[in-house]
């Protein structure tokens, strides 16, 4: 008797890029690739922006249970917050470092988290 096995499969990160830069700009915003990475196994980190400011840093987390939900794993802050503009930069910078198969996306629009939520 065959066993059946659930499949884990994702969805190649060219393509989920691809998928999510038509979607956005479709919409109206502005949809841009700071890093390409591995084209297949590449892990997504999108920094959401309205208008240019208010940035925040969103990348698929594993969870107990297997899954792996988008997550804020950064925010820039205004005056007085924990992290301005260049602490932001710094952080996606050092990321990058850490994993050169990283894919960073810029997603420019209202509500961004509507898109992976």
């Amino acid at each position: 008797m065959a066993e059946a096995f659930e499949s884990a499969a994702r969805l190649p990160a060219h393509l989920e890029v691809s998928a999510l830069l038509r979607q956005v700009q479709a919409e109206g915003g502005f949809a841009t690739v700071l890093a390409k990475g591995e084209p297949d196994a590449g892990t997504i980190l999108l920094v959401l922006t309205e208008r240019g400011g208010d940035s925040r840093a969103f990348e698929r987390m594993p969870q107990a249970d297997g899954r792996r939900i988008w997550t804020q794993v950064m925010a820039e802050t205004g005056e007085g917050g924990a992290a301005g503009s260049s602490a932001f930069a710094e952080w996606i910078a050092r990321r990058r470092r850490q994993d050169p198969d990283l894919w960073i996306l810029e997603l420019d629009i209202p509500q961004g988290e509507r898109f992976i939520l």
